[in-house]
């Protein structure tokens, strides 16, 4: 049976990716490099993306006081709590912040909001790092929530001072829900200037929705612990198909390809797309396919590397 892969685009790095590990790069590169370079946190959510890095001599922690006294740190993609940048100082650590720059918007976002006197309702997944890193700009005026329930059950001291903001790695669908929600519960709501879903999510999520419309399976290559990755396979199988995140071309199943005619297949926003060429590869390993890509948006966007690197070079 020859099998048709729909290839999704755009699918696999971002700018804000691109941006945090072209970092780490360049530090471990730098000829007058004194050190290690240490990171915090996974630098992004893939794991061959770390894998390959540590390779190369960058060393990954949890916590800062894992690195020593006068070292160099950089921060990951998703950003970090106020707190974490004190600790830093306290610890007279070189910091290079790679945060992504439309997480950072949204940290300022939090501190306006808070600085008014608004409650935050900050509208993401509780134990990811950039939802932890955004509560703690105001944590004693942010609220964090998931589901249009816990919106309509919420209770705050004004309900005429109530702000919000989003995950950027959100599905859109199920934040708009959300959103309403908070809209119907409180009529005075205020929202952030521009939408806080990332544009990379956005795509993403749409060209998977264009695909899977189209196909009888959905391959997202992705790590577990990717927020967009995770999202993009929930819109595959709000297709009504099956879906499914794969790390790699060692994940494939073949049971769940044996009977599909038209193969969906995408990357999140921290996947390289290296990966992507290796599961076309594996699915051409298991007999004929025809690849055809489906574009439903371009990228153009670039973002400048931190201010702290650019001083360096």
């Amino acid at each position: 049976m020859n099998r048709t892969v729909l290839l999704a685009a755009p699918r696999s790095f971002c700018a804000g990716v691109e941006r945090a590990i072209e970092t780490v790069e360049r530090l471990l590169d730098a000829p007058d490099r004194e050190g290690p370079i240490y990171v915090r946190k996974q630098i992004v959510h893939n794991s061959h993306v770390v894998t390959g890095l540590a390779a190369r001599g960058a060393i990954f922690v949890d916590e800062l006081d894992e690195v020593p006294t006068d070292s160099t740190v950089v921060l990951a993609a998703h950003g970090v709590s106020p707190a974490v940048r004190e600790q830093a100082r306290a610890r007279r650590l070189t910091v290079i912040d790679a945060t992504c720059p439309l997480v950072t918007k949204v940290h300022t976002e939090a501190r306006r909001f808070a600085d008014r006197g608004d409650t935050v309702v900050l509208i993401g997944h509780a134990e990811h790092e950039e939802v932890e890193g955004t509560y703690g700009e105001a944590p004693e005026a942010t609220v964090i929530i998931d589901t249009p329930a816990e919106a309509a059950a919420l209770r705050v001291p004004d309900e005429s001072r109530v702000s919000y903001l989003t995950q950027t790695t959100l599905s859109i669908e199920e934040a708009e829900a959300t959103i309403t929600a908070l809209r119907q519960r409180f009529p005075q709501l205020r929202e952030p200037p521009s939408a806080d879903i990332c544009y990379a999510s956005t795509n993403r999520q749409h060209a998977v929705e264009t695909v899977a419309a189209r196909s009888d399976v959905f391959l997202v290559i992705g790590s577990e612990n990717s927020s967009n990755s995770k999202r993009m396979v929930e819109v595959a199988r709000r297709q009504g198909i099956p879906a499914y995140l794969i790390d790699d071309a060692a994940r494939i199943r073949t049971e769940w390809i044996e009977s599909a005619q038209v193969i969906g297949l995408s990357a999140g926003a921290s996947a390289p797309s290296v990966l992507v060429d290796a599961v076309i590869e594996e699915l051409r390993r298991r007999g004929p396919i025809t690849v055809e890509e489906i574009v439903t948006a371009t990228e153009n966007i670039s973002f400048a590397a931190p201010s702290a690197l650019r001083r360096r070079s």
